[in-house]
């Protein structure tokens, strides 16, 4: 999936007005996807499940921080992701259906956020993204 200059601009207009918010999103993303998804907790039996505990804000801290990184690098996002995908594949081995429900869940909370700005295009702008992040993590599976 290409990502073209509308799409660019859309993801970065919605990061911009997410602000210092963007760990946040991350962590209530998880925490959905915890709640709607209950057989992804099985790669987290150290965790605290109660939501907003610190397990689920820290870890939705990381995963927001290399979200934003991607998306500060869409030119490479390959390499911006390399590392986490070698991690997911071969030291976590999570299921990697696990990163397009965490992608579901990511878009309500962007929705949850964003309210009236998470329209239509933006959505489709952020499944674009989305199906090059769980692409690209899924790739060291193959």
């Amino acid at each position: 999936m290409v990502l073209n200059a509308e799409d660019r601009r859309l993801l970065q207009a919605s990061v911009g007005k997410l602000c210092c918010r963007f760990e946040e999103l991350g962590s209530d993303a998880l925490n959905r996807m915890f709640v709607a998804f209950p057989s992804t907790k099985t790669y987290f039996p150290h965790f605290n499940m109660t939501p907003g505990s610190k397990d689920i804000l820290h870890h939705g801290e990381k995963v927001a921080k290399a979200l934003e990184n991607a998306l500060k690098h869409l030119d490479n996002v390959r390499g911006e992701l390399c590392q986490l995908s070698d991690l997911h594949a071969y030291n976590l081995r999570v299921d990697p259906v696990n990163f397009q429900l965490l992608g579901k869940c990511f878009h309500v909370a962007l929705a949850t956020h964003l309210r009236g700005e998470y329209n239509a295009c933006t959505h489709l702008a952020w499944d674009k993204f989305w199906e090059v992040v769980a692409d690209l993590l899924c790739e060291k599976y193959r």
